[in-house]
């Protein structure tokens, strides 16, 4: 097997993972009673972490970006550089987004507690500097 061929298959396995937890986390959106905009909004937010970010240079599962290092460079550079439309606000709405996705994985048992703990905690500790780092670009 060629190694596009490889690259080819784990990008279509990742997709199918990601349209599936997606599923999941839209589900437990509704049932939380958030209004159809709030559902949409952190539906987009996870959908570019997960089917851009983590696969722009090699298909990652969405258990590899509940990782600090992960987020760090999604908060710092991509999504500060690629995401042109990016603001304090948006900035602070995505990774409410993406903490709250990784909270309904460790409710589904999809990650474990540690995971989800590294993903809070980043958040919580690098949000300034992150916020900082926008006013940079």
């Amino acid at each position: 097997m060629y190694e596009w061929e490889r690259y080819e298959d784990e990008a279509a396995a990742r997709a199918r993972e990601n349209a599936e937890v997606i599923l999941l986390f839209q589900r437990a959106l509704e049932e939380s009673g958030l209004s159809p905009k709030t559902i949409r909004v952190h539906l987009r937010n996870i959908s570019l972490y997960l089917n851009e970010y983590l696969q722009r240079d090699r298909p990652r599962s969405f258990a590899d970006g509940a990782s600090a290092a992960a987020l760090d460079d999604f908060f710092c550079y991509y999504d500060t550089q690629k995401c042109l439309w990016t603001t304090s606000a948006s900035l602070k709405t995505t990774a409410a987004s993406i903490r709250k996705f990784y909270r309904c994985m460790l409710d589904a048992g999809r990650i474990g507690r540690g995971a989800f703990q590294e993903v809070s905690d980043t958040i919580r500790l690098n949000m300034p500097d992150w916020q900082k780092r926008l006013g940079i670009f």
